[in-house]
């Protein structure tokens, strides 16, 4: 009897420092899905594709309009004193005042350097997103191996019931083969795996004749289970079946939700959804290698939004130059040709000599509605311009803030929630071997499961949000991980 609930408490504790021995193999990493996300993602490519769109406009504003031709033929010729005049062609190319096609070509640059900053922040979005999204699916996936892992313990916990609250009788019969293959360990000794700690309880249960909850599919009656009246065994038994089938439940919640978010983090990488998204066994705390108030001044000094509103700014201020030049009169040089044919009637030395006039023309902006109605345009834009600083910068600070607090708040309960699982879990293998003897009950060594378990999770949650407000953190800042690995 003792020596099978020390082994059945030695599998429970097998079972807890076990957890992390599975490795997986990951292929793929998120440092190759952030390089996949840049190469393929929509929004991505659509923004580069609107900032290579926005270079070509560059040469169209710094060129002359194009010139024009006319050209008039004479159905009849005129007869003229020097001959007769069959056609007339007229080329002319007007020049706008000096300054408009520098400032012209000027605000469509800026305006190109602005829609690249705004390529560089849906990259860095992106990033940011496909990160948070794996580190989400990371901690999903580390709840289903939390509830696994509970579920098995609670099978241990099973068998103890069992064993504790077995009938005298049946306890004598078997007690020859109880101590038959039994080798019990201590604590800190423990080095067996999980698969050996449970054949050997299968071992004593086969030879003691103790059915599961998986070779029963109905409790068993109180006379040959429990040794009290009350039926405290069987109650023990339907708790922990209650359990077991919330946590079914819940692993089969997270699988959903695991699906929902491969799907996502798919879509972010432009492929299948059903795509295999692999995560590491075990994520690290990404910590941060700055002061915060360096990181505050790195955010306003690298943000792209902001350096876009600049470049915004400047586009506009070359705008206003370009429209009040464009109110002064814009000068036209051109050239008439004629085409004159010899008249037998004429007697003059210029007959059947073509004729050539140098011509000069200028446009009168006399209707200035237009002219002042453009540079009120200008100074409006301006205006928005420096409001939309103030607000992205606001809004900006306030992310970081909040980012900050994250970084902080996840620091904090890294560290409390690493002591408090180390202590939670010395808690329940106390609690479990008292219970084994019978001075503790289930409900205490349920509650202290609950709870070293709980631990584990949260400090997983923790490490997580530690990681997403580091990478929001490089978001605000315009860092990747791609630029720090080619550093690196």
């Amino acid at each position: 009897m003792k020596a099978a609930l020390k082994s059945l408490t030695i599998s429970v504790v097998i079972i807890i420092h076990s957890f992390y021995s599975f490795s997986q193999q990951s292929p793929d990493s998120l440092l190759k899905y952030l390089e996949i996300a840049a190469k393929c993602n929509p929004s991505v490519l659509q923004r580069f594709n609107e900032y290579e769109a926005s270079l070509k406009k560059i040469p169209q504003a710094g060129t002359l309009p194009d010139p024009q031709l006319d050209i008039g033929v004479f159905i009849t010729p005129m007869e003229l004193v020097g001959g007769n005049q069959i056609a007339d062609m007229r080329l002319m190319q007007m020049f706008p005042w000096f300054g408009v096609l520098k400032n012209a070509k000027d605000e469509m640059s800026l305006m190109a350097k602005a829609k690249f900053e705004l390529f560089r922040d849906t990259e860095l979005q992106v990033f940011y997103d496909v990160q948070r999204t794996w580190y989400e699916l990371y901690r999903i996936r580390k709840d289903i191996s939390i509830s696994e892992k509970n579920i098995e313990i609670l099978r241990v916990i099973e068998q103890l019931a069992l064993i504790k609250y077995k009938a005298p009788a049946t306890l004598n019969s078997g007690s020859g083969s109880q101590q038959s293959g039994m080798q019990i360990q201590s604590y800190t000794g423990v080095n067996s795996s999980l698969s050996s700690g449970m054949q050997g309880m299968g071992d004593n249960q086969a030879g003691q004749g103790i059915p599961t909850s998986e070779q029963t599919t109905t409790p068993m009656q109180p006379g040959s289970m429990v040794s009290s009246s009350d039926g405290l065994g069987l109650t023990d038994l339907y708790r922990i079946q209650i359990e077991t089938g919330e946590l079914k439940s819940n692993i089969a919640l997270l699988k959903t939700q695991e699906r929902t978010v491969v799907a996502r983090f798919n879509n972010y990488l432009s492929r299948p959804q059903s795509v295999p998204v692999y995560t590491n066994e075990k994520l690290l705390p990404d910590t941060l290698d700055m002061n915060f108030e360096l990181v505050r001044d790195s955010i306003q000094n690298r943000n792209p939004m902001l350096k876009m509103i600049d470049f915004e700014k400047e586009a506009y201020l070359a705008r206003g130059k370009m429209v009040k030049r464009m109110g002064y009169p814009m000068v036209g040089l051109g050239l008439n040709y004629s085409f004159i044919g010899r008249s037998d009637m004429s007697t003059s030395l210029m007959n059947g000599r073509d004729m050539i006039m140098p011509m000069v023309s200028m446009t009168l902006p006399i209707y200035r509605k237009k002219y002042n109605a453009m540079q009120s345009e200008a100074d409006l834009l301006s205006r928005a311009n420096s409001r939309n600083f103030q607000a992205t910068s606001i809004s900006l600070q306030n992310e970081y803030y909040m980012a900050i607090q994250l970084y902080q708040d996840a620091q904090r309960r890294i560290s409390l929630y690493e002591n408090q699982y180390l202590l939670a879990s010395k808690i329940f293998n106390v609690m479990l071997k008292n219970f084994s003897t019978s001075s503790a009950g289930l409900t205490d060594v349920l509650r202290v499961l609950q709870q070293t378990l709980d631990y584990e999770l949260k400090q997983i949650e923790a490490v997580t949000d530690l990681n997403t407000s580091k990478a929001w953190l490089n978001r605000l800042m315009a860092i990747s991980k791609i630029q720090n690995a080619e550093i690196q």
